[in-house]
Formats: structure tokens, C-alpha cells, sequence
């Protein structure tokens, strides 16, 4: 059995990994923002408030489905994108406290 090398790190480190890397790109994070904004579910195509390529924006919104950021809700022929509260929340519990955690204040170097 091979063990990924990820999972030597405790829990909250990988669950931290997984969300910094879906905002990892600014478009994932414009997506975010434009979801907040509009504070509904989005059915049609968020590739128009991005300039970017729907095929593109397809693959970031993928990212931010995987990392449970978004959801996506098939309706018709048409999905509906919003944002996942529960776990938005989850992302900016961990990001406090992982940032709490880098305290700069008292650094002894340069």
C-alpha cells in the first residue's frame, strides 16, 4: 500500500491545502466573488463575467466543485452555480485560523 505523502500532514493542514489551491487562480476567486455578489444561484454563463473562454471557466468551476466551494445544480439543459455556505464558512474558519498561526509581529531575521 502506498501512503500519499499528504496524508503525514494532520487533518486541518490537507483541508487547508484543498481550498487554498481551488483559489489558487484569480479567475476561481473572481467566480467566487461574482457568486457572492449576486447572492442567487447563477443558471446560464458565468463565462460572460470573465475574460475567459466557457471552456476555461468550465475547468474553475470544476476546481471549485471538487473543493466543495460551489455548488452546480443541473436544471434542463442549464446548470445552476452558487456558492456552498457551509463550506465557505469551513474555508474561512481554517484560513483564520492557518493565518492566526503565522505570526510575523516578532520575526528575528533580515
Amino acid at each position: 500500500m502506498v501512503l500519499a505523502k499528504t496524508k503525514l500532514f494532520d487533518s486541518d493542514l490537507q483541508d487547508a491545502s484543498l481550498f487554498f489551491k481551488a483559489l489558487g487562480h484569480p479567475a476561481r476567486l473572481q467566480i467566487l466573488r461574482y457568486l457572492a455578489e449576486t447572492k442567487v444561484c447563477i443558471t446560464g454563463d458565468i463565462s460572460e463575467e470573465l475574460p475567459l473562454s466557457r471552456t476555461t471557466v468550465n475547468q474553475h468551476l470544476t476546481e471549485l466543485k471538487k473543493a466543495g466551494l460551489i455548488q452546480g445544480h443541473v436544471n434542463g439543459k442549464h446548470t445552476n452555480y452558487c456558492l456552498n455556505p457551509e463550506k465557505v464558512r469551513e474555508l474561512k474558519r481554517i484560513g483564520k485560523a492557518f493565518f492566526k498561526e503565522i505570526d510575523v509581529n516578532n520575526l528575528k531575521c533580515g
